[in-house]
Parts: C-alpha cells; structure tokens; sequence
C-alpha cells in the first residue's frame, strides 16, 4: 500500500547496521528479568554438569529479542550457533545437512519455526530426544533406513505464533518462555545504550519521548532512533532533546500513543465500515488491502495490549479508547458493547 511500515517489528535488509546495537551477554540484555533469572539458573547447571542445555522454545510478538536472546546463550555457553528459519528449510535433507554439520554442544536457531514443512519437522523428533538422525535411503521397496549419530546440541525455535505449532513438536521443547513487550523504563535505557554506541548526543527526555513510542519493542526503538538521528542531523541539531525527537516522530506520523498510519487506518476501517465491530480478520484485511497474517502478528498484539481493539469470537472490536484516541464520538450502547 506504499507505507513506510516504520514499526513493524520484524528485521529488514536495512537493519542490518541495528545488529552492532545488539546485547552479546546477558548481563547487557535490558528487560526480561524473568526470563533472565531462570537462564542463568539453567546456564549454570548445564555448565557444571558438562552437558548441553535443554531445548528452549522462544515465543512472543516479533522484535522483542528472540534471536538475540538465541546467540546469548550460544555466547554464554562458549559455543557456535546456526541461524535458520523454517520457510528457508524446504526439504529434509537441508535439514539433515544444518545438523549434520553442527559441533558437539553447538546451537541451532530455527526462527518462524513453525511455518516448517511436515516432513522436514519430523526429522527433527529424534534429533531433539536420541540426537539421531533417521534418513530414508532409496524409494518403494527397496528403500532402507539409515540411523546416524548426531552431536549433541541445543535447539532454540522462536515462534510469534504458538498455536501454529504441532503438539510432537511442542512437546520436545523442555523449557518454554514467552517474552512479553518491554515497559517505557526498559525501552528508555535501550535507546540510551543505542545512542552510546551510535555515538549520537541524546537526553534522557528526548530518550524517554522515542521509548513511549516504540510500541514495547527493542527493535522499534533502535529503528526510531536511528530516523530520529536523520533528523537531527539535516534540521543541525547537535542534540536530540525531547522537542527534536517530538518533532521527528510526528513528521514520521507516529503518535503518542506510539500508532502509525495503518494501526489508525485499521482502527478507522473498523469503526467507519464495519460500525465498530465485530468483523472477521480476513473481511478485515481485504477492506485494507493487507496480509491477514500481517494485522495478526504485527499490528494486533500492541494494539489489543494497549487496549485499542478486543478479540472476540464474533471478530475485531474497536473500544472506546479507539473512538476516543481517533476522536470519534462516543457510540450509542458503548458500555454494553464494548465494556
């Protein structure tokens, strides 16, 4: 739709500078206390034991730091990582070749791991319990099965949608954590260590102006950071202070509430086609002309967190806050309906 889709989470070709701002310890990763806390726990078991870590499933809206978290933990462990992604893996035998080629002890990330085909999915069964490798050699009946030994290794699959992935699969992941979007305070102190390393004259005011728009998500903030650097440098100012930062933002029609153009067009759509709501999710992306799939793990998550739209079994709801923010009337029979 010729939108600069500034928010979406999801890592771009053009990002590729953004990965300096990475964390490569966990004691530099800013958020996710909890998470952390049991990490170090089973780190340090695995570690005095001599053995590998357990498998570890990564699942969240996108942006949050699952691939980040995913090369900590190889770092931690004083080992190599394979970055993959399910769609990449089309058949088992590129499966076969990754694990086949991996180092005692090593770790392999498999991002959207599950959009993974069946038939390479499977292949991954005996990996994760026996660390075996089965390959089928030949077709019809002379086709024989070939039992290969596998290095022992740590698989970490992240996943923005959990319900997607199939119970077998589910159930080889020994530890679970979800990542839930980062408060204002955390994204602040992300954007302040961004500055540092991008060497960029920012305040603590103009830093707590881009983290209260960055939607809970490190990747955004780093991304607004960056264009409110562009900014500053072609108006020459030499600091980004909150009215600099202000200023940027709103030129990039990202408002307070950290909503861009389409979060507002989706809201409108909602609220001046559909009469508020309900309204099934693909009735929903065809009036938009967008991916159902796109509204449903980018746009959605923020905008239900934030309590902007409600979920229901009938479709998508506009709340009040929605009219309200977007300066609609109040609707007639709002307290029944969307109370």
């Amino acid at each position: 739709m010729g939108r600069e889709k500034l928010i979406q989470p999801e890592e771009r070709e053009e990002d590729l500078l953004l990965r300096t701002l990475r964390p490569r310890r966990l004691e530099e990763f800013i958020g996710q206390e909890k998470i952390k806390e049991r990490l170090r726990l089973y780190l340090k078991a695995a570690a005095e034991r001599g053995d590998v870590l357990d498998h570890i499933l990564l699942h969240g809206p996108p942006g949050l730091g699952k691939t980040t978290l995913a090369i900590i933990i190889a770092a931690e462990m004083g080992v190599q990582i394979k970055i993959t992604s399910g769609p990449v893996i089309e058949r088992p035998g590129e499966l076969a070749a990754i694990l086949t080629g991996l180092g005692e002890g090593d770790v392999l990330f498999i991002d959207e791991i599950h959009r993974l085909r069946r038939n390479v999915e499977e292949l991954l069964y005996p990996a994760m319990e026996e660390f075996k490798l089965d390959i089928l050699i030949g077709e019809g009946p002379n086709a024989r099965s070939l039992r290969i030994d596998l290095p022992r290794f740590t698989l970490i699959g992240a996943t923005t949608r959990t319900g997607l992935l199939t119970s077998p699969l589910r159930d080889r992941f020994e530890v679970v954590f979800h990542l839930d979007f980062y408060s204002p305070e955390e994204l602040e102190e992300i954007v302040l260590r961004g500055a540092r390393i991008l060497g960029v004259r920012l305040t603590e005011e103009g830093a707590e102006e881009i983290a209260r728009r960055a939607r809970g998500a490190p990747r955004v903030a780093n991304r607004l950071l960056k264009r409110v650097r562009d900014f500053a440098q072609v108006r020459g100012a030499e600091v980004i202070d909150r009215e600099v930062a202000r200023q940027a933002l709103e030129m990039l029609e990202i408002d307070h509430a950290g909503l861009d153009e389409l979060d507002r067009l989706i809201l409108r759509t909602i609220i001046e086609k559909f009469g508020g709501g309900p309204v099934g999710l693909e009735t929903l992306a065809a009036a938009l002309s967008e991916e159902k799939d796109t509204l449903a793990e980018v746009y959605e998550p923020y905008l239900l967190k934030e309590g902007f739209l409600q979920r229901t079994p009938q479709g998508r709801v506009a709340t009040l806050r929605a009219y309200q923010h977007l300066g609609y009337p109040r609707p007639a029979g709002a307290e029944e309906r969307l109370l």
